[in-house]
């Protein structure tokens, strides 16, 4: 069926909203705008002057797609080389949706949605739709065809699984950049025992190359071990700068609301290296390289008024 001007609108609207539930239950940029796109083709086909509640009509749609893909993916990520890390998001990315709450803000933060890998399909739905979006679970066992009760005993079990992992402390843009400049000086040094200062006994360290960049398998656990892998990290080398071409230049951002080290380099985000931050300090570095989930970082970078790098040559 054809769609009249006012349903191409309604759908629209909804569009900026559907795109961030996506985000939050994919991880992926991608993949989400492909689900998004996927649930215009729906409403397109079908009689929407039947439709009394458009909005939950979408999100029943968009959530239902999204547990599909998500069986999907973990049969995928099975045979993923090296660890998975979702897509960053840069400061001022739409697709990073409400953020009025903290519950809304870190329900995107790179280090929860991380977390969130460790959920069942039907738990991370429940737990978007609730803490992120504040859909009752009256609605949310409608979106998933579940009881209520189903809903919020889903909800409670997803949420433990969460915080049992979760360890991060809300800073300001100012608060961000001022850590990832410490950071960045410790790095820059000399030896690698300044760097230990900064994290926590229990730091974990990730990387995420696809295959397509070098990254360890596995992750690195320990204030020392975090503190020389990331000390050489940032020494140049040969193949460092084969495969990152022109001096690379380092900056002090933001990713998915957490402080985060962007290194670029003719004109293209090659690496987005989130902090999660508690008081005791770093206790997680999520090192983002794969190029597949830097496209859209990149495009953003292009359009952002980043001004001078912190550091230039440090890699």
């Amino acid at each position: 069926m054809s769609l009249r001007p006012g349903d191409v609108e309604r759908f629209e609207a909804a569009r900026p909203r559907l795109e961030a539930i996506a985000y939050r239950l994919l991880g992926s940029a991608a993949e989400a705008e492909d689900a998004v796109q996927e649930t215009f083709l729906r409403w397109q086909a079908a009689d929407v002057e039947r439709v009394e509640v458009p909005e939950a009509w979408l999100t029943k749609v968009l959530t239902n797609l999204c547990l599909n893909q998500l069986t999907s993916a973990r049969a995928r990520r099975e045979t993923y080389v090296g660890q998975w890390l979702p897509e960053p998001l840069l400061a001022g990315d739409p697709m990073l949706g409400p953020a009025e709450t903290a519950e809304q803000r870190e329900s995107v933060s790179y280090a929860v949605l991380t977390l969130m890998e460790r959920l069942s399909p039907s738990e991370r739905a429940v737990y978007v739709l609730r803490e992120a979006f504040d859909y009752p679970h009256r609605d949310i066992a409608a979106v998933l065809d579940i009881t209520e009760a189903a809903s919020q005993q889903i909800f409670h079990r997803a949420k433990q699984h969460v915080a049992e992992g979760r360890a991060r402390t809300e800073v300001d843009a100012a608060a961000a950049r001022r850590i990832v400049e410490e950071f960045l000086a410790a790095a820059a040094g000399g030896k690698p025992e300044p760097l230990v200062r900064l994290l926590t006994a229990d730091v974990v360290s990730i990387g995420d190359g696809g295959g397509k960049v070098p990254a360890r398998a596995k992750a690195f656990e320990g204030a020392v071990a975090v503190a020389k892998f990331v000390w050489g990290l940032f020494r140049p080398s040969p193949a460092k700068r084969a495969y990152l071409g022109r001096t690379p230049q380092v900056y002090a951002w933001t990713a998915n609301g957490d402080p985060a080290v962007v290194v670029a380099s003719d004109g293209r985000v090659v690496g987005v290296m989130c902090l999660a931050v508690t008081a005791d300090g770093i206790t997680a570095i999520l090192n983002q390289v794969n190029p597949d989930k830097l496209e859209r970082a990149t495009a953003r970078w292009a359009a952002a008024d980043h001004g001078e790098p912190l550091h230039q040559g440090l890699l």
